[in-house]
């Protein structure tokens, strides 16, 4: 007998079954014992009665999180024992054959059986493989996993090529020192910050192109929105007239992804009392207004021409009040604090490029670039660097490129924020930071 995943069985009524799964929760009621068991699928209640002795003493020895074969009967569950958790197919199995393929000794470091979890972060980290069973915990993944999907197939019918990218390079990509530098045989390399180099090289190959890869930053931040590896959501078009295609296009890219997610998730999205904002004509405000709007509504003056992130909570926060929207383009950055190869604004001191907020965070920043060779030789020079440093970058541009521009998305930000989070580590499977680099 094949085994069958428990959201198979429901019109199996009255027939035998062969599941696996883990044991979730077990249930001494007086003669019977009842066992929660889960799958990838789903979930299931199974009854064990003495009649079948042998199932029954098995039973007597099973514990949360055992993993077992069970064959049964699918019966209909009587109306008045139904329970909400195990009963979305109003059946259960009445087990004839109990086998315990997996146990353990001793006790569970955490008892993930309740749907709130009582331990804070770091407990949930240092367990963290084990605490990913929790269902709520693990719904999360469910919905990061709904996020990756939908943009991969918004940027395939945009027509984006997909492609991977170096993560090892031989000069760090936004230059600085938020990078890692690692021992390459004889020499020295950089962990990739972005994949920005070579998707600019992409644009000039197939004009858009996009990747979802893993991005490094040597940040020492200790921070509920930092971690020093993470997935980024990476676009880059050619052919553009300036930097609104861009952000038209992040536009209908965060549309169609919280569409799949509202619309393939709701089982998760209930368990966070979450909802997914709609989308449409997201609000555009220079930086430089966005921080007069600060100062005139908060009474928050910023020394310089940049945002931090109480500046960006409170700007969402007058959005949502004053144009019912969830997320806000910021543009029109000071050249000073954007990378070499950012377009600099008809006004020189700022630059075409944005930052995408949601919900009091930045999630996306991107812009246009330089495609110019000699503006862009200038431009690294005027930076500070050295061009030699970047030269096969610089190669690139020597052989004709179109005025293109892009994006780099933060992908656990966005199921952060959805779900109401409290840190961005919670929406990573294994994260790491400056602390963390286990489990």
């Amino acid at each position: 007998m094949s085994r069958k995943l428990i959201n198979e069985i429901i019109s199996l009524t009255g027939q035998e079954v062969r599941i696996m799964g883990w044991v979730s929760r077990r249930r001494d009621h007086g003669k019977l014992v009842f066992l929660d068991l889960r799958d990838r699928s789903g979930k299931i209640q199974v009854v064990v009665i003495p009649d079948h002795k042998k199932a029954y003493e098995t039973a007597k020895k099973i514990r949360s999180e055992f993993v077992v074969e069970i064959k049964g009967l699918v019966k209909e569950r009587p109306e008045g024992s139904k329970q909400k958790e195990v009963d979305v197919m109003g059946i259960e199995i009445e087990a004839e054959e109990i086998k315990i393929i997996s146990s353990y000794e001793g006790d569970l470091p955490v008892d993930i059986s309740k749907e709130e979890l009582d331990i804070n972060l770091e407990t949930s980290l240092n367990y963290r493989a084990f605490v990913l069973r929790n269902e709520k915990i693990s719904s999360i993944f469910k919905v990061y996993a709904e996020i990756l999907k939908a943009y991969a197939e918004t940027m395939r019918a945009e027509g984006f090529l997909e492609i991977k990218t170096p993560k090892i390079l031989s000069a760090a990509t936004e230059g600085g020192a938020n990078f890692f530098k690692i021992k390459y045989f004889d020499r020295y390399a950089y962990l990739a910050q972005s994949p920005q180099f070579y998707k600019q090289a992409g644009v000039g190959i197939f004009e858009r192109v996009f990747e979802i890869g893993t991005v490094f930053r040597a940040e020492p931040h200790f921070t509920t929105r930092h971690v020093n590896e993470y997935v980024s959501l990476d676009a880059e078009m050619g052919f553009i007239e300036n930097f609104e295609d861009i952000m038209k296009q992040l536009e209908k890219t965060m549309a169609s992804i919280f569409h799949s997610v509202k619309e393939n998730c709701s089982a998760e999205l209930k368990k966070y009392g979450a909802e997914v904002p709609e989308v449409n004509n997201i609000p555009r405000f220079k930086l430089t207004e966005a921080l007069a709007i600060l100062e005139k509504e908060f009474g928050k003056k910023s020394q310089e021409v940049d945002i931090d992130p109480e500046g960006e909570r409170l700007i969402c926060q007058w959005v949502k009040k004053n144009y019912d929207s969830d997320l806000v383009f910021l543009t029109h950055y000071p050249a000073a604090i954007r990378p070499f190869y950012t377009m600099p604004s008809q006004d020189p001191q700022y630059t075409e490029s944005f930052d995408l907020l949601f919900r009091g965070v930045e999630i996306a920043t991107g812009g246009q670039r330089i495609h110019d060779y000699n503006q862009l030789f200038k431009s690294v020079k005027k930076h500070g660097l050295n061009p030699e440093d970047f030269k096969h970058y610089l190669d690139t541009f020597r052989y004709g490129m179109p005025p293109h521009g892009g994006w780099g998305l933060g992908s656990e930000r966005i199921a952060q924020k959805i779900l109401g989070l409290k840190s961005v580590k919670e929406a990573i499977l294994f994260p790491r930071d400056v602390k963390r680099i286990t489990p």
